[in-house]
């Protein structure tokens, strides 16, 4: 669709801050009418992501509307909400797409009647977004293969556990990955399993690689869901001695399971940032701004691994914000 630029954030705690302190009292005559229409909800990620629009919101004076379907691959559902959002007069929608091509149409109908598009976490394929906010997935994913190449071993297998094709931030995190992956001679094969964005779907993923792949000895879940069924799947078989877990995200069990050893890292990123500064720009949008939507602003991404996960960076990309 067009060439991706990105704009990294390199300070985004304190950009929030100065942020807050810049629009300290902002009072609008009616308050904005905001939908914040998640891919899914009840993950430690959106709750997360919630947590930051919820603050947003009150510096902002804005009517905010969260929602989501039950699953990531309910890009139907999402497209019913837009047109319920547009249907209840919604200034804005901050909107994390299940499908990149599916939930297009419905964005592109929202937008032509009005309403500002603020986009987060993952890309749908319109023109007509007014900002894009998240993680820059394809360099997370290189982070992902940077932390599966970090042993002595002489070969590495490795089994990807990703989610739906149509989602774009999981294509573009396999795509950093396996650039990485392919360019060390000591990558003997990479395997790879789409499954719904849930543990229990994960942990058959990981049934069915090991199965058609007993050499795997690297097992990346590329969202916190995954991460999670894939650790407790290594978990209940015993392999902790003999497969390495790398995943996304900070769910506090994928943390448990760090510190007993069964995953060997994680690439954490900022949803509480990506949740505040989608209210934030919504705002902004809504006054009059505008902005390149070639561009990213880059929330900031961590790699935590047993030897720093207890670093002040580390742990403030653990717990920060609650």
């Amino acid at each position: 669709m067009r060439s991706k630029k990105i704009l990294g954030v390199l300070l985004i705690t304190a950009s929030i801050l100065l942020s807050s302190c810049s629009y300290l009292g902002v009072q609008n005559e009616s308050k904005y009418n905001v939908w914040f229409i998640a891919k899914s909800q009840g993950s430690e990620f959106w709750n997360s992501a919630f947590a930051g629009a919820n603050a947003a919101k009150t510096e902002y004076n804005i009517d905010l509307h969260i929602t989501g379907p039950e699953t990531e691959e309910q890009y139907d559902r999402q497209n019913n909400m837009i047109d319920q959002a547009v249907r209840d007069g919604a200034d804005a929608i901050i909107f994390s797409a299940i499908s990149y091509s599916e939930n297009a149409a419905a964005i592109d109908a929202a937008a032509d009647a009005g309403v500002k598009i603020i986009v987060i976490d993952s890309d749908v394929d319109s023109d007509k977004v007014d900002v894009r906010i998240g993680t820059d997935n394809v360099q997370a994913g290189r982070m992902t293969g940077n932390a599966v190449l970090d042993t002595d071993d002489d070969e590495i297998c490795v089994g990807i556990v990703n989610f739906a094709l149509g989602t774009r931030n999981g294509q573009e995190r396999e795509e950093g990955l396996r650039e990485v992956l392919e360019a060390d001679p000591r990558v003997t094969g990479i395997y790879k399993v789409n499954v719904e964005a849930t543990p229990e779907a994960a942990g058959i993923g990981v049934q069915l690689l090991l199965n058609d792949h007993p050499e795997i000895d690297v097992l990346v879940g590329l969202n916190e869901m995954l991460a999670v069924g894939t650790a407790r799947a290594v978990d209940n078989m015993n392999l902790s001695d003999s497969i390495r877990v790398v995943g996304f995200d900070t769910n506090v069990e994928c943390v448990e399971f760090m510190r007993h050893g069964v995953v060997s890292a994680l690439i954490a990123q900022n949803p509480y940032a990506m949740g505040y500064l989608g209210v934030e720009y919504a705002w902004k949008v809504l006054q009059g701004e505008h902005f390149d939507n070639d561009v990213w602003i880059d929330t900031s991404t961590t790699i935590i691994t047993r030897k720093n996960m207890f670093s002040q960076e580390s742990q403030q990309a653990l717990f920060s914000f609650g």
